[in-house]
């Protein structure tokens, strides 16, 4: 079945909703509750190699406890648009197109849930528009320098590599097959229906080129994405929201919770036992369940 209409097995059973961004068909998820459509945003961000297959758990009981749950997809994942550009790739057109697509829904009050890529792209909108952000909940993500002591693991150095990572990521579509399947903690989560809903979105070559954005991480100063996320970091004290930081405890790709606990003191900080950094794959009950005791001490 084709993805667009695809809701493996009765997990993604949401209404696609689309919309044109710089000329590219983008995809999300917005789900309210009942007479509702206008209830309080969480906006969900994916990284990659996910889409917003990876917060099929999250939505319904987030609009249960009367909110509306938007998840969009990238351009370049899910649903969307996947052109073969790798200019568009770069963080700083990420943002700006990921800006567009907010600023098409004209949301306030929001809530920003981010993983991965979802850090720096949401955060690099937030600190521009810190008067529509409510509040922060932070998942394995970065959003400033690389941190000291944080080595990336083998494998992801040779998707880096700009010949044999090409290779690995289009021909052999390793991201998905060699690292989130394998990173993905609590074994017994990996049903055929959630793997063939992660696959579904890079069927072919030329469909995986925005899985090589492990290219663009800005390690060093000398690569292209550094000043922008030097930029977000220099604005991260912009926001002075509320604070969720949850974390995988076997998460040892982004151990980072420390840093943002010196960015936003005030944060709340929650360690989730046998999760790591698809934390919502491993432990989905459990981060909603923390998400939304956070939302209620914080009205």
């Amino acid at each position: 079945m084709d993805i667009q209409n695809d809701t493996f097995g009765g997990e993604y059973p949401f209404r696609p909703n689309y919309t044109k961004v710089y000329g590219h068909r983008m995809h999300y998820v917005d789900e309210a509750p009942a007479g509702k459509p206008n209830a309080e945003p969480i906006v969900l961000l994916h990284g990659n190699p996910t889409w917003s297959f990876l917060y099929r758990k999250f939505i319904p009981p987030l609009v249960d406890a009367g909110f509306r749950a938007i998840a969009p997809d990238y351009v370049g994942w899910g649903r969307s648009d996947k052109p073969f550009d790798r200019a568009l790739y770069r963080l700083e057109n990420r943002i700006q197109y990921f800006t567009r697509f907010m600023d098409t829904l004209d949301l306030h009050d929001i809530t920003l849930v981010m993983q991965d890529w979802g850090g720096p792209i949401g955060l690099g909108y937030a600190v521009e528009h810190p008067e529509r952000i409510k509040r922060l909940v932070i998942m394995s993500t970065w959003a400033f320098e690389w941190p000291e002591g944080v080595v990336l693991p083998s494998f992801f150095q040779l998707c880096r590599e700009p010949y044999l990572g090409d290779a690995l990521l289009m021909g052999y579509n390793l991201f998905i097959e060699g690292f989130l399947f394998t990173e993905i903690k609590r074994k017994e989560r990996l049903t055929p229906e959630m793997m063939r809903g992660f696959r579904a979105p890079f069927p072919d070559y030329l469909s995986r080129v925005a899985t090589t954005v492990i290219q663009d991480v800005p390690l060093t100063r000398e690569d292209v994405s550094f000043g922008t996320i030097k930029k977000i970091e220099e604005r991260l004290d912009r926001l002075k929201v509320p604070t969720l930081l949850v974390w995988g405890e076997e998460d040892l790709l982004l151990p980072a919770y420390d840093i943002w606990k010196k960015i936003y003191p005030q944060s709340e900080l929650h360690m989730v036992p046998r999760a790591g950094h698809f934390i919502q794959e491993d432990a989905p009950e459990e981060v909603v369940g923390i998400i939304k005791g956070f939302l209620s001490r914080n009205p």
